[in-house]
């Protein structure tokens, strides 16, 4: 069983930041976009030619077909979703055969404020006016900054 290189980027600073912005339904959409940016630039110094996520059609608000096209386009490598088409059931029966469901069901304080209301279909243009008066470029390079390497094992139980 060889390691697995795993690049963690704390997001608790930017998701302070986007607590503070006052459209607080673009939430969701500006951390995707955020942890999409961040994995691009991961990403490229792996010398990787994508990204992939755990996307599923519809499952959350950040997952409805218009705002993972406006999520999307805030990074150039192509977006990988490969559970796109899965529901909830299927995704968890993966994970467990692929041995990632115990880690997935662990508390996170992933999401320190999701929106009551968040937006279901973000605009392209309305989603660049926040991350101008966000900074969104500082937020990425300082979360870039404080990125920790882990070396993990699976191991079968």
């Amino acid at each position: 069983n060889k390691p697995v290189k795993t690049i963690v980027a704390p997001y608790g600073e930017a998701l302070m930041e986007f607590l503070k912005y006052g459209d607080h339904k673009l939430g969701c959409v500006l951390c995707k976009r955020l942890m999409l940016r961040v994995a691009e630039k991961v990403a490229e110094s792996e010398d990787a030619l994508g990204v992939v996520t755990g996307d599923s059609l519809g499952q959350v608000a950040s997952q409805t077909l218009q705002n993972m096209n406006t999520i999307e386009t805030g990074v150039d490598l192509p977006v990988f979703r490969p559970l796109i088409g899965m529901d909830k059931t299927e995704i968890i029966s993966l994970a467990r055969i692929v041995g990632s469901y115990e880690t997935s069901v662990q508390p996170a304080n992933c999401c320190l404020g999701p929106p009551l209301h968040p937006e279901t279909g973000a605009t392209v243009s309305k989603v660049k006016q926040a991350e101008d008066v966000l900074d969104m470029d500082r937020l990425v390079k300082e979360t870039l900054e404080n990125l920790k390497t882990l070396e993990v094992s699976y191991v079968e139980g």
